[in-house]
């Protein structure tokens, strides 16, 4: 009985052997999809990403893939501890045959070209992350197929034309990264419920800001060239924690309601907004930049919570709130910039010197600003405006 199961065990240790291999197989469209996309890519010095995708071995453990059976579910390119550049080349459009696959990235590099619209084949896609490159051409409208995808950051490359109309309308989407390329056309109309994340910023866009969803939390379309009034898109959007609307070229009011937003910052300077700032209360916000633009009236005390406060080039007018100035003496307010503006005084004397913790500037103004207030460089020299400004701006 012991000389039969001694014979037994070569032929049980092969099968095993044999029934682990064939569950190492890799499904064969995506073993030559992985080598198509080998082919097109090189690492870059200092890299040494590929140095493991040795065809010979299981391709399921290279370097960046996972697999989940026989199938690529994971394809991550480029080592990010290696440093930039990563990988150079291009993309081929072979990526489209891991069709299995739901996460795509690739570290900052060097890598060219188009983005594959065969991409667009990659159904059980959920994260897409292809920034810092030299990514080139349009968006692929075909994109609009990938109804799983949450992620979709192509930042930092040179990507032009217009935002696919279609990416709006994904229903899983929660992150559309699109910023520092060379889009043109309007912000398209986003009905995703589930879209906290939407960062279009330095880009060429134009139009205005449409309606948004209410999920959204981070709102960036700075550097473009928007025009037009908010007054109708932004008070949807009271869950915000950044909205930086900056360097644009929108107009109208301020809505008051964005004041009770629970924003960290916000940052709606160098546009032509005007009229008056009215928030219903005081300003939670720690950091608020309203500098030029044409905003007017008195500076509302409600803003005298604000840490860090630009309202500097504007037609302010009126005296400085003694509240902003008290919080400004505590450190409480550390930044009061009023610079290039209309104020006629301080409600309150100042007693005492302003704590180096905290800068106020005041030059250029119907007053002359109190001594040892720290200006920004490049505020000019002249300390107040000329009394023909001023008594043009009363009349």
């Amino acid at each position: 009985m012991g000389t039969a199961a001694t014979s037994l065990s070569p032929v049980i240790g092969f099968l095993v052997v044999l029934f682990a291999a064939a569950e190492a197989i890799l499904d064969p469209a995506d073993f030559v999809a992985l080598q198509s996309v080998r082919k097109a890519l090189r690492d870059t010095p200092g890299s040494r990403f590929f140095a493991s995708w040795d065809f010979t071995a299981d391709p399921c453990r290279f370097s960046g893939v996972l697999c989940e059976e026989d199938r690529v579910v994971v394809l991550s390119l480029g080592d990010p501890r290696a440093g930039w550049p990563g990988l150079a080349g291009r993309l081929d459009p072979a990526v489209g045959r891991l069709s299995a696959l739901a996460e795509l990235s690739l570290v900052p590099g060097r890598v060219m070209g188009q983005l594959p619209a065969t991409i667009a084949q990659l159904t059980n896609l959920r994260f897409l992350g292809l920034s810092r490159n030299f990514l080139a051409g349009a968006i692929p409208p075909e994109l609009s197929a990938l109804r799983q995808l949450r992620t979709l950051d192509l930042s930092f490359n040179r990507l032009s034309g217009p935002i696919p109309a279609g990416l709006g309308d994904l229903p899983s989407l929660s992150n559309l990264i699109l910023g520092h390329n060379l889009l043109s056309g309007p912000v398209p109309q986003f009905h995703s419920p589930s879209l906290t994340r939407l960062d279009l910023k330095h880009n060429n866009l134009s139009g205005g800001v449409p309606a948004l969803p209410p999920s959204l939390r981070y709102l960036s379309v700075s550097s473009n060239r928007l025009a037009g009034s908010v007054e109708q898109a932004l008070p949807a959007l009271a869950a915000l924690n950044y909205l930086d609307l900056g360097m644009n070229q929108l107009s109208g009011a301020i809505p008051p309601a964005v004041f009770s937003f629970p924003l960290t910052h916000l940052q709606l300077q160098r546009n032509m907004f005007s009229g008056p700032v009215l928030p219903p209360a005081p300003v939670a916000i720690p950091n608020v930049d309203l500098s030029y633009n044409r905003l007017s009236g008195e500076v509302s005390p409600m803003l005298s919570t604000v840490r860090k406060l630009f309202l500097n080039n504007n037609l302010f007018t009126g005296k400085v709130p003694a509240s902003l100035m008290e919080r400004l003496m505590d450190s409480r307010i550390r930044v009061l910039y009023l610079q290039h503006n209309y104020l006629t005084g301080i409600e309150a004397n100042l007693t005492s010197e302003i704590p180096t913790s905290s800068s106020l500037c005041l030059q250029y103004n119907c007053m002359v600003p109190p001594t040892g207030t720290a200006c920004p460089f490049g505020g000019g020299a002249e300390k107040a405006r000329p009394t023909s400004h001023c008594v043009s701006r009363r009349g």
